[in-house]
């Protein structure tokens, strides 16, 4: 407001000048105007285009040839560190990079890969995508890209995607290092449209209770969201696990309309608010096709931005249980402009509020995104992670829900109930074999070995008999431990061993075609959130 004051008062101080310079003209003649005029104008000019004389005089007249672009490209990111710490400038392929998981899909050639040994290996082929037609298979070793030797080069994860993706239409060869086949096995690739799926998994953890994991609010979220409810509800879902657990946002359309599924009409989900105070509300439209269903929704530090907002509104609104420990506290709405020249600006232009009236946004100084990006180390360090009693919040942020429901404001949501980050048995020998990724490599290899049988397995129940039937792969997996230089200490195994195992199987299944939804099936053993969740849905509480 202020700043549109001030422009209008030197709007009416123009007007005034110029009505004085006609009057004056009349009797001293119209030079006295005219000079007025000119003064003022070179005021406000000087004023507002400092930053663009300063950039011509150095493009024009600094001892070293220098162009004003370049110039731009440091100057903007400068002026906007100044501000809060979500107005950022993104450069084309920053902007390309942060913007493509977004979209729904990318242009590739449908493989999911890793690179634990140095070595391209195709852990999974996505169904009906071109790699699939044109006959890659799980577990190839991707040797050569377009005779490019790649394996054992030490390329990034990032380097040999550049070299597998590219417009749709256009070819790829792979050279392929396959089992039991001599020699390399060329294979042409044409790239595609590959879908990305914002829900990483869906599915059943008990007789009624479903699971949706949502990794990010992309375009395609909500349609995703009502295709997983519609499955579930057919397998008998009557209570949901809603698992937001490092999903850092996207698209708050997204956000909103999933929100309206879960609301009765007439709920405010959330709203906005300008420095002007101007607001924009966003209320269910009682179309939500989910209201009857019992729900839990898990956060943890790593949820922020649409992933609040979510919680925010089903929490404020007394609709569920928020369960895990209290969210990142992003709550500042950007503007996106994209330029020409396929950079962009993102400003924030509001704050967001949950319904009872919460900023979602965490305290920052401007200027200082440092202390900022310190936050959840210094949450960890205040032991947050561990005890709720270690988080504290003022009087002045309490609110309550239309039910009579404390809650607080002050930035990010606090669950309704807190589980704590359980390190209570990790010992240094799973941290050894953790760390140094001996456990992941391990798996890969074993999946390696038994791709047919995992690839036959059309079912986690399937899947679950396979591996309950292997009784000798966990001391398999110490052995190989100790092939790789950790000895056993079978002390600290048994008091791991329950989370070792977990992690084995989950890793292993994520291998077979039930991808993700095998990995939380399996992984659900040790996951204390979800086992709290299923108890708070079974126990008839809600």
């Amino acid at each position: 407001m202020k700043g549109v004051m001030k422009h209008l008062y030197r709007g009416v101080i123009l007007i005034l000048i110029l009505a004085v310079g006609w009057f004056a003209g009349l009797y001293s003649g119209k030079q006295l105007a005219h000079n007025q005029v000119r003064l003022y104008l070179n005021n406000y000019t000087s004023q507002n285009n400092k930053l663009s004389r300063v950039l011509t005089m150095i493009e024009k007249d600094y001892v070293d040839s220098i162009s004003r672009d370049s110039l731009a490209e440091l100057a903007i990111p400068a002026i906007l560190h100044k501000l809060d710490p979500h107005s950022v400038y993104l450069p084309p392929k920053q902007f390309e990079e942060a913007d493509e998981p977004l979209q729904g899909e990318f242009d590739g050639i449908g493989v999911v890969f890793n690179m634990a040994t140095d070595t391209v290996i195709v852990l999974s082929v996505i169904p009906s995508g071109p790699s699939r037609k044109a006959g890659v298979q799980g577990g190839d070793r991707i040797i050569k890209v377009n005779d490019t030797l790649i394996a054992g080069q030490k390329m990034s994860q990032i380097a040999v995607m550049k070299r597998l993706r590219g417009p749709r239409g256009t070819q790829v060869k792979l050279s392929i290092e396959r089992k039991d086949i001599e020699g390399l096995v060329d294979i042409v690739v044409t790239r595609d449209a590959i879908p990305l799926h914002s829900v990483e998994a869906s599915l059943m953890l008990t007789e009624n209770v479903g699971f949706i994991k949502l990794s990010q609010f992309s375009r395609t979220s909500f349609a995703e969201i009502k295709k997983a409810l519609a499955s579930l509800r057919k397998q008998g879902m009557t209570s949901l696990i809603f698992d937001l657990r490092s999903n850092s946002g996207g698209f708050l359309d997204q956000a909103i309309l999933i929100a309206n599924e879960f609301l009765p009409a007439g709920s405010l989900i959330v709203y906005t608010e300008d420095r002007n105070g101007k607001q924009l509300r966003q209320y269910s439209d009682g179309r939500g096709g989910s209201t009857d269903l019992n729900i839990a929704v898990l956060i943890d530090e790593a949820s922020a931005s649409s992933s609040e907002i979510l919680a925010g509104a089903l929490q404020d609104n007394d609709r569920g249980t928020i369960i895990g420990r209290r969210s990142f506290g992003k709550g500042l709405v950007q503007s996106q402009t994209p330029f020409e020249d396929g950079s962009a600006l993102r400003l924030t232009v509001a704050r967001y509020y949950t319904p009872t009236g919460r900023s979602i946004q965490k305290p920052y100084t401007a200027g200082d995104g440092e202390s900022y990006e310190h936050d959840l180390i210094d949450r960890y360090k205040r032991s947050e992670f561990f005890s709720a009693d270690s988080i504290h919040f003022a009087d002045s942020l309490r609110y309550t829900t239309p039910k009579g429901k404390i809650v607080y404001g002050g930035g990010g949501i606090m669950p309704d109930i807190f589980v704590p980050l359980d390190t209570l048995n990790v010992t240094k020998y799973f941290s050894e074999v953790s760390g140094r990724n001996i456990l992941y490599r391990y798996t890969i290899e074993y999946a390696d070995r038994h791709r047919k049988a995992l690839e036959s397995a059309k079912s986690i129940e399937e899947l679950k008999n396979l591996l309950d039937g292997d009784k000798s792969l966990f001391s398999d997996f110490v052995r190989y431990a100790e092939r790789q230089g950790v000895k056993p200490n079978w002390k600290d195994i048994e008091r791991s061993r329950k989370i070792m195992e977990a992690q084995l199987r989950a890793y292993i299944s994520r291998n077979s075609d039930l991808e993700d939804n095998a990995f939380y099936y399996f992984i659900r053993p040790i996951d204390r959130t979800v086992l709290r969740a299923i108890d708070e849905l079974t126990s008839n509480k809600q």
